[in-house]
C-alpha cells in the first residue's frame, strides 16, 4: 500500500504520469512474451532504471519483483515517497535492504530471471544474499521485445520529440554558425537550444559504459575520428577522458562540412537525427554525390519498414545492391565501420530490432526505427543522413522532418 505524500512535496506541479492502463498492458505483454519464450519461468527481478520506469512509471533505487502467479511489487529504497507521488503502479513498498522484500515473498524459486546485461556483480551478490535462488537466466531480450512495440501513448512523445528535432536542426542550427567558433561552443549552443525547445536533456543508451550527452558533432574530418562508440560517425571530443561534445581546438572555417548526429527526447522517449551543413561554400562533387546516395538509401530502406518484413531482409536488400566502390567507407571510415543500417529507438537510443544480419523476427506495426546510412569521405568528413521512422503497413513514417541535409549556410 502506498504511503501518503507529505504536503510539502505536493507544492510542485505533477509531471506526466504513465496511465495505469498503460502499465497494465506493458506487464501483460511481458508475461505473454516470457510465457512463450521461457515456459518454465516463475520469478523475475528488474533492477534497471529504464525497465523500472517502463513497467511502473517511476525511476527509483529499488527492485521490481514479478512473480509469475502473483501481482508484481515495486520495493524502493529511495525515494519511496517520490515513487508513490509520481507512479500509478498499485503495489509500492519501502525497504531498507533486500531483506525487507525477501521477508514478504511467499516463495522464492530456484531460478530467477534478471537483466544480466546491466546488473553489476556487487548488486547481484547483495540481492542473492536474501533471495536464495540457485541459478539465474536473462530477461534482457524479452523485455527489449516488449519495449520495441510502442503504444499510441508512447508514440505521442516520440512525435513531439521529432517536431523539436526538425525545428532545431532545420531552422535554428544554421543561425548558430560563425567563422572561428569551435565544436564545443556549437555543442553548448545546440544543447541549450534543445532544452529550451523541450528536449528532456539526456541521451540514454543501454550498451555497457556508453556516456553521451548530445551525440556526435564535428567539423570536417573531425567527424571521421575513431571512437569506442558503435556508430558510423566520429568525434574528437573535449579530451581523452571526455570524448564527447566536440573539440575546443577545431574551429569552423570556410568550406567545412558540419556533421551533427544527436538525440532529442520528450518524457523519456528519444528520436535520433543526423543533418549535415556546408559552411560558406559547396563540398566537392564526389562528396555531394555520396551524400545523396545515402539519402536515396534511407528512402529505399524506409519504404520497407512494414510489418512482416525482417530487419535482415532490409539490410541485405540494400547492401547487396550497392557497388563495391560505394561500399568502401560506407557506414564508417577505414577499419571502423558498423554492420547495421539502423536501430530500434525509444526509452533507449540503442534498442532492438537492429537493421542488420541475424535479426530475423518480422517487424511489427508500432516499432520505431532510426535509419542512418552514412559514408566517410577522405578530406571532407562524414556525409549522409539519419531520421526516425514508425513502422506502418504503408512503410516507415518519418517523424523527424523531410529535409535531406547538406544545407549550404552563408
Amino acid at each position: 500500500m502506498k504511503s501518503k505524500i507529505p504536503l510539502s512535496q505536493t507544492i510542485f506541479e505533477p509531471c506526466e504520469k504513465v496511465p495505469g492502463s498503460e502499465l497494465n498492458e506493458r506487464m501483460r505483454r511481458f508475461h505473454k512474451i516470457m510465457d512463450n519464450e521461457n515456459p518454465d519461468w516463475e520469478f523475475a527481478a528488474i533492477f534497471g532504471r529504464i525497465n523500472q520506469f517502463y513497467y511502473t512509471g517511476t525511476m527509483q533505487d529499488g527492485v521490481l519483483l514479478i512473480p509469475r502467479s502473483l501481482e508484481p511489487e515495486l520495493w524502493v529504497r529511495r525515494s519511496y515517497d517520490r515513487a508513490c507521488y509520481e507512479s500509478n503502479f498499485p503495489k509500492i513498498f519501502p525497504m531498507k535492504s533486500f531483506c525487507d522484500a525477501a521477508r514478504e515473498m511467499r516463495h522464492i524459486p530456484s531460478v530467477v530471471y534478471l537483466e544480466t546485461d546491466i546488473v553489476p556483480l556487487g548488486l547481484f551478490q547483495r540481492f542473492s544474499k536474501y533471495f536464495p535462488f540457485s541459478s539465474f537466466k536473462s530477461l534482457d531480450l524479452q523485455s527489449g521485445k516488449v519495449r520495441s512495440v510502442k503504444s499510441s501513448y508512447e508514440l505521442s512523445f516520440m512525435k513531439q520529440s521529432g517536431i523539436i528535432h526538425q525545428y532545431v536542426f532545420e531552422k535554428l542550427i544554421p543561425d548558430m554558425f560563425y567563422e572561428g567558433m569551435n565544436e564545443a561552443e556549437l555543442s553548448g549552443e545546440l544543447f541549450s537550444t534543445l532544452l529550451k525547445e523541450g528536449h528532456h536533456g539526456v541521451a540514454r543508451f543501454g550498451g555497457f559504459g556508453i556516456e553521451m550527452i548530445l551525440g556526435q558533432l564535428g567539423f570536417g574530418e573531425s567527424s571521421l575520428y575513431p571512437t569506442a562508440f558503435d556508430g558510423p560517425g566520429g568525434t574528437v571530443g573535449l579530451c581523452n577522458a571526455v570524448p564527447v561534445l566536440g573539440n575546443r581546438k577545431r574551429k569552423l572555417k570556410r568550406g567545412d562540412l558540419v556533421f551533427i548526429d544527436t538525440a532529442c527526447g520528450v518524457e523519456g522517449y528519444h528520436t535520433d537525427k543526423t543533418m549535415t551543413y556546408m559552411w560558406k561554400e559547396e563540398l566537392p562533387d564526389d562528396a555531394k554525390k555520396a551524400h545523396y546516395k545515402c539519402v536515396q538509401i534511407e528512402k529505399e530502406a524506409a519504404s520497407m519498414l512494414k510489418p512482416g518484413i525482417t530487419p535482415e531482409e532490409i539490410y541485405t536488400t540494400i547492401t547487396e545492391n550497392l557497388n563495391p566502390d560505394f561500399l568502401e567507407n560506407f557506414m564508417g571510415y577505414g577499419e571502423r565501420r558498423v554492420s547495421f543500417l539502423g536501430h530500434g529507438i525509444g526509452l533507449l537510443i540503442d534498442e532492438i530490432p537492429v537493421i542488420a544480419r541475424g535479426f530475423n523476427e518480422p517487424l511489427e506495426e508500432g516499432m520505431v526505427i532510426a535509419l542512418e546510412p552514412k559514408k566517410g569521405i577522405k578530406g571532407v568528413g562524414m556525409v549522409g543522413i539519419e531520421d526516425t521512422f514508425i513502422v506502418t503497413p504503408g512503410g516507415g513514417k518519418k517523424i523527424t522532418g523531410e529535409n535531406e541535409g547538406l544545407l549550404l549556410v552563408q
